[in-house]
């Protein structure tokens, strides 16, 4: 009963670890689409995707009007990724560099 208790614990906590931070911006609204919000930081336009079936909406108002003084709570997530080079490319790099460096030593005959 002990045992099961604490996995159920565990169960429970795992995803909190698992999540990905969070980060928020304030500002005024410059611009509202169906599927997008702007939000004016400084001298910086942020444009941040929503999808309104799950953007949770919190304060009076029920839609977002340009003008409105927002804090969008954001994640980031990657859509791609592309690998280039890496520590395989810079090691033949080098030995390309090498053999060039050998072969430009050599007097000429």
């Amino acid at each position: 009963m002990k045992y099961s208790a604490i996995l159920i614990g565990m169960l429970l906590i795992a995803p909190a670890f698992a999540a990905t931070k969070t980060y928020q911006v304030t500002g005024p609204v410059t611009d509202v689409t169906e599927d997008a919000v702007t939000v004016q930081k400084g001298k910086e336009k942020w444009e941040i995707a929503r999808d309104p079936s799950t953007t949770k909406m919190k304060g009076d108002a029920k839609e977002i009007k340009k003008g409105d003084n927002v804090t969008v709570e954001y994640r980031m997530s990657a859509t791609s990724i592309e690998v280039k080079g890496g520590k395989k490319a810079a090691a033949k790099g080098a030995d390309k560099s090498k053999a060039a460096d050998k072969g430009a030593g050599a007097p000429a005959r």
